[in-house]
C-alpha cells in the first residue's frame, strides 16, 4: 500500500484527469458511492445523518455519499460548511438537491437542531487542502461535531488534521471511521495526527495505479511483501551460507543487551555468530546462549574500550552499540569499525552517541550503514527536541538518510525505514508491548541476520522490522498481553512467524 503526500496526491488527479481524461466529477462520483457502500454495514437504517460539505473536492465527495444514502432511504441531511464552491462540487449540490436532499447553512439554527439529533456525522468539510489553523466556521463546527454523541466518519482526512505534518496543526475532527480515498497521507502514521482518524481504511476510486505507485515516495510493508522477498533456505546451504555475524556490544552493567541481540541474531536465522564483549560479560551471556562465540574487548573501569587488534575482515555484518558505553575510548572503537569494515554495519544505542560528532564518517562509508534510533537518539542525532521530530518525522528521517547516506530505521508505533534514496517504508507490525528495555536490542539482533541474508539491504531491513513487530502481535494474541511481554518472550514468537512465511 503506497503513502502519498499531498503534492503526490494533487500530482495524481492531475494526471488522472489531464493526461488519462477522467473528469473531476466522475472521480467525485467514484468516491462518494464507494464511501457510501463503505458506511452501510456501519449505520442503520433509521438512523439520522448528517453530511458536512465543503466548498472542495472534499465537499463534492460528501454530497455524492449523501445523494446515494438518500436514494437509498436512508435519513440523510447535508449541511454547506463553505463558501463559493468549485464546479464539480456545486454540479453534485445540484444533483442532491433535485433528487429533493436537504441542504442547510451552518450558521442557520437548524443546523444545531439537526447536529443535536443526528446519530451519524460525516465530516466531508476539508479533505486534503487544510494547512495551518481552522478558521470560522469551520473552528466552531469542528468543536460541535466532537462535543456530540454521534458516530463520526471522515472523508480522505478528518478535517483539519494536515496530510504530511503537524507542525501547523492544532485542532482537528475526531473521527470513529475515516476513508482514505486510494491512499493514506504520512499523517495516518505520525503520533500526534494518527489518533485523529479513528479506524481507517483506503477506497478505491479509479485513479492511474501504476502513476500513483510512480509518485509515491513512501509505502507500507505487508505480509504479501514478506512472502514475496524472504529468503528461502537452500537444500545445501550451511552455517557459512546463512552469515557470519559479529555483534560489538554489553559492558559489566548491561550484559543483557548483548545477549538479547545475540538470541535474536540466531533465532533470525544467522549461521554464525561471534560477540565481542568484555571478558567478565561472557559468562552471563553464555549461560543462556552456548551457541555463539566470544571476542574478548579491552576494558577500561567495566567499559568497552578501542581494542587495536580487532580483525573485522572475517564477517558478513556487524552490529555495534548496545550496552557499551559512550566514552571518547569507547567511540573510537565504533569508528574504526565503520572505517575498516567492507560490510554492512548497524549502529544502535551508545553506538548512535559515538557518531554524534562525526557524521561525516557516515558518508565515506562504501558498504551499507544502518542506524536504529528511537525518537530520543533521533532528536540527538539532530539536536533538536523529540516532539519537534515527532511532528516530521519522514521530512526530518528521509533528509538524514539522503545527507549521510545510511539506511535509517526510526523506531516508533509506526517505524519508518527511509533508504539513502529518500524512499520510505513503514512497518505497522507491533503492538505497546513493545515499549519495554530490550525490544531495540532484540531487533538489531534481527536485522543483523536479515543483512547477512538479503541481497537488497531495504528489503533486509523491511522484513526483520515486519517480524520483529509480527512477533510480539502473535504472543499478544496467543499467550502474552501487552503488560507482561517482555523482550526476551520475543524469540519464542518468531518460530511461528517464520512457519507462517514460509506457508
Amino acid at each position: 500500500m503506497y503513502i502519498v503526500t499531498a503534492k503526490e496526491m494533487y500530482e495524481v488527479d492531475r494526471y488522472a484527469m489531464e493526461e488519462i481524461g477522467i473528469s473531476g466529477s466522475i472521480l467525485m462520483e467514484s468516491a462518494g458511492r464507494a464511501i457510501a457502500e463503505r458506511m452501510k454495514p456501519l449505520i442503520g437504517t433509521t438512523d439520522r445523518i448528517l453530511v458536512l460539505c465543503g466548498s472542495g473536492n472534499n465537499g463534492g465527495d460528501g454530497y455524492v455519499v449523501a445523494r446515494t444514502l438518500l436514494n437509498e432511504g436512508y435519513d440523510v441531511a447535508a449541511v454547506q460548511v463553505g463558501r463559493n464552491l468549485t464546479a464539480d462540487a456545486a454540479m453534485h449540490q445540484q444533483v442532491y438537491d433535485r433528487l429533493g436532499g436537504e441542504v442547510m447553512d451552518v450558521e442557520a439554527d437548524t443546523f444545531q437542531m439537526a447536529l443535536a439529533k443526528a446519530d451519524i456525522i460525516v465530516d466531508a468539510m476539508l479533505g486534503l487542502g487544510v494547512r495551518g489553523k481552522l478558521r470560522s466556521p469551520y473552528t466552531e463546527t469542528v468543536q460541535a461535531v466532537n462535543d456530540s454523541d454521534a458516530l463520526v466518519f471522515a472523508i480522505d482526512l478528518p478535517s483539519g488534521v494536515p496530510a504530511d505534518d503537524a507542525v501547523e496543526f492544532e485542532e482537528a475532527i475526531q473521527a470513529d471511521y475515516t476513508f482514505i480515498i486510494e491512499a493514506p497521507k504520512p499523517s495516518a502514521f505520525i503520533q500526534k495526527t494518527a489518533p485523529y482518524y479513528g479506524e481507517w481504511k483506503t477506497v478505491s476510486i479509479g485513479l492511474p495505479a501504476a502513476y500513483l505507485s510512480r509518485q509515491a515516495g513512501a509505502r507500507t510493508w505487508t505480509e504479501q511483501d514478506v512472502k514475496r522477498s524472504f529468503p528461502i533456505r537452500q537444500p545445501f546451504s550451511h552455517k557459512g551460507t546463512n552469515g557470519k555475524g559479529f555483534l560489538i556490544g554489553g559492558g559489566i552493567e548491561m550484559p543483557g543487551s548483548v545477549t538479547m541481540s545475540s538470541m535474536a541474531a540466531l533465532r533470525a536465522g544467522a549461521g554464525l555468530l561471534t560477540v565481542g564483549t568484555l571478558r567478565q560479560v561472557i559468562p552471563s551471556v553464555l549461560s543462556h546462549l552456548a551457541e555463539a562465540t566470544f571476542t574478548s574487548l579491552d576494558e577500561e573501569n567495566g567499559v568497552i574500550v578501542d581494542t587495536e587488534d580487532l580483525d573485522v575482515s572475517a564477517y558478513d555484518a556487524i552490529v555495534v552499540g548496545m550496552g557499551m558505553g559512550r566514552g571518547e575510548s569507547t567511540a573510537a572503537l565504533t569508528k574504526r569499525v565503520l572505517e575498516e569494515a567492507e560490510v554492512p554495519v548497524l549502529l544502535d544505542a551508545d553506538g548512535l552517541y559515538h557518531i554524534k560528532s562525526d557524521l561525516e564518517i557516515l558518508r565515506n562509508r562504501q558498504a551499507p550503514t544502518v542506524l536504529t534510533p528511537h525518537p530520543g537518539e533521533m532528536a540527538m542525532l539532530l539536536d533538536m527536541k523529540v516532539p519537534e521530530l515527532l511532528e516530521r518525522p519522514f521530512e526530518l528521517a528521509r533528509k538524514f538518510a539522503i545527507v549521510h547516506q545510511v539506511h535509517l530505521v526510526l523506531k516508533g508505533t509506526y517505524t519508518i525505514i527511509t533508504a539513502p534514496d529518500g524512499s520510505q517504508i513503514v512497518n505497522t507490525t507491533g503492538n505497546p508491548g513493545l515499549g519495554k528495555g530490550g525490544s531495540g536490542d532484540v531487533l538489531s539482533g534481527i536485522l543483523l541476520a536479515m543483512l547477512m541474508q538479503h541481497e537488497d539491504p531495504m528489503e533486509a531491513i523491511a522484513n526483520g522490522v515486519y517480524v520483529h513487530g509480527k512477533a510480539a502481535d502473535v504472543l499478544v494474541e496467543d499467550a502474552h498481553s501487552q503488560q507482561d511481554l517482555l523482550a526476551t518472550d520475543l524469540m519464542k514468537g518468531l518460530a511461528k512467524v517464520f512457519r507462517n512465511i514460509s506457508d
